[in-house]
């Protein structure tokens, strides 16, 4: 599955547009991670506790989207953007959104050089 953040893709043609796509997660760190953060966070810096959340978080969120994006016969999701925020005081929310679409090889291109 190709995943993009431009609304195009360099040497492919896009055949047919599938819809929009999504994968969204909701997360709570425990108890103790939230005790530790808040430990953390006195001193100041990163808090690595929510930094991993959050990454693991934005890969759940990646594959869910890759998921429901094949379900509905898509081979690639193009301007594919992240969005969070919170749900009360220790839930974060992350949603991965684009729009799914079929592509293929394009003849006529000229290839891309780097």
């Amino acid at each position: 599955m190709i995943v993009a953040t431009t609304p195009y893709l360099a040497a492919y043609r896009v055949t047919e547009v599938k819809g929009q796509v999504f994968g969204l997660v909701v997360r709570s760190r425990g108890f103790a991670g939230n005790f530790a953060a808040s430990l953390r966070s006195l001193v100041g810096g990163e808090i690595h506790e929510y930094t991993q959340l959050l990454e693991d978080t934005r890969r759940q969120a990646l594959d869910r989207m890759v998921q429901n994006a094949t379900l509905m016969g898509a081979n690639a999701v193009l301007s594919m953007r992240f969005d969070s925020s919170e749900i009360g005081k220790s839930m974060s929310e992350i949603v991965a959104y684009g729009t799914a679409v079929i592509v293929v090889p394009d003849a006529t291109a000229t290839p891309v050089v780097e």
